[in-house]
C-alpha cells in the first residue's frame, strides 16, 4: 500500500505542477483541482506528508522509461541477421506449416509458423501464413496483427493485405476490408478471389442499416420518405380519427389521463365493446390502406420477408 501511495502522490505533484505551470485553461485548471482532490481522498494522500516523496519526478521516470524503449527497439532492429542454417530451418518450419494447413491441424501450423517467425523475424510469408492459420480457428485480432506485421516487412506483398481483409470481414470491419482488398487489386490487379471478396465487402456495407432503419434491416426511413405510402397513411389515419367509436373511446381515455383514479374507474366502467370497436377500426384501417395501394402494401410485405443473412467470404486456401 506505501507503494502505491508514493505514486499517487508523484502523480498529485505532477498535477499541482501543471495546476500552476501549465499554462492551461480555466476549465482544465477547475478539472485538475477535482482531479487532485479525488486522488487524494481515494488513496488517503497528504502533499503535506513529504514522506512520500521519491528522488525523481513523475516527468523524470518517464523520460528515462522512454529512453529504455528506444535502446530496447534500437537492439532489437539492430540484432543480427538470421544465419543461412536459421533461414534453411526456418523454410523448412513453413513448408511444414503448410503441410498441416492443408490436413486442417490449425493449431500445428500456427506452432510451426511461429518457430519460423522466431528464426527469421524478418520473412513477411511467415506471418502472413499464420495470419491465415489464425482465421481459420477464429483468432481474427491475431489475423490482423499478422497481416499488420507483415506488410511492414513488406509494403508491396498482395497476399498480406487479401489476407488483412479477410479478417477485417470476419470483424464485421468491412469499411476498413474495403480498402485493403482495393490495395491488394492494386499489387495483383487479375487475382479473381480480390475482386470477388471486395464485392462482397462493398455489399455487406450497403447492406448496413441506417439510423432510421428498423431492426433487421427494414428500410423505416425509405418507407417515410415514399409519397404514395404517406399519403395513403395520412387519409386513412384521418378516416380512422372520424370514427364515432373511435372518438368515443380517445375521449374516455383522456378524459381519465389527468386523474388516476377517475382513469381506473373509466376503465373498469368501459365495456368490452369498445376495445372491440378499438379492433375493428384497426382492421378497417388496414383493409383501407390495402384498397387505395395494394401495389404498396406489397412492396412492404416483400420487404419484411426479404431479409435473409448475407454470404459469408469464401474460403481462401494456402
Amino acid at each position: 500500500m506505501a507503494d502505491k501511495k508514493r505514486l499517487a502522490f508523484s502523480i498529485i505533484q505532477y498535477l499541482q505542477d501543471q495546476l500552476h505551470n501549465g499554462g492551461l485553461s480555466s476549465d482544465a485548471q477547475e478539472s485538475l483541482e477535482v482531479a487532485i482532490q479525488c486522488l487524494e481522498t481515494a488513496f488517503d494522500v497528504s502533499m503535506e506528508d513529504q514522506s512520500l516523496a521519491v528522488s525523481q519526478t513523475l516527468p523524470e521516470l518517464f523520460a528515462a522509461a522512454t529512453v529504455q524503449v528506444k535502446e530496447s527497439s534500437q537492439t532489437t532492429s539492430d540484432c543480427a541477421p538470421p544465419t543461412d542454417d536459421d533461414v534453411a530451418e526456418a523454410e523448412q518450419l513453413k513448408t511444414e506449416g503448410n503441410e498441416q494447413m492443408k490436413v486442417e491441424n490449425f493449431e500445428c501450423a500456427i506452432a510451426f509458423y511461429s518457430k519460423a517467425i522466431d528464426l527469421n523475424p524478418k520473412n513477411a510469408v511467415y506471418f502472413c501464413n499464420r495470419a491465415a492459420a489464425y482465421s481459420k480457428i477464429g483468432n481474427y485480432a491475431g489475423a490482423v496483427r499478422d497481416c499488420e506485421e507483415a506488410i511492414t516487412i513488406d509494403p508491396s506483398y498482395s497476399k498480406a493485405y487479401g489476407r488483412m481483409g479477410l479478417a477485417l470481414s470476419s470483424l464485421n470491419k468491412h469499411s476498413e476490408a474495403v480498402g485493403f482488398y482495393k490495395r491488394a487489386l492494386e499489387l495483383d490487379p487479375d487475382n479473381d478471389t480480390y475482386k470477388s471478396n471486395l464485392k462482397i465487402a462493398e455489399q455487406k456495407m450497403k447492406e448496413i442499416p441506417s439510423p432510421m432503419g428498423a431492426p433487421g434491416g427494414f428500410d423505416l426511413a425509405g418507407l417515410l420518405n415514399n409519397p404514395g405510402f404517406m399519403s395513403m397513411v395520412s387519409g386513412s389515419a384521418s378516416n380512422l380519427m372520424n370514427n364515432p367509436q373511435v372518438q368515443q373511446l380517445m375521449s374516455g381515455m383522456i378524459s381519465g389521463s389527468g386523474n388516476p383514479i377517475a382513469g381506473a374507474a373509466a376503465a373498469e366502467n368501459t365495456p368490452p365493446t369498445d376495445l372491440a370497436s378499438l379492433i375493428q377500426a384497426g382492421q378497417q384501417f388496414a383493409q383501407q390502406m390495402q384498397q387505395q395501394n395494394p401495389e404498396l402494401i406489397e412492396q412492404l410485405r416483400s420487404q419484411i420477408r426479404s431479409r435473409t443473412p448475407s454470404a459469408s467470404n469464401e474460403d481462401q486456401h494456402q
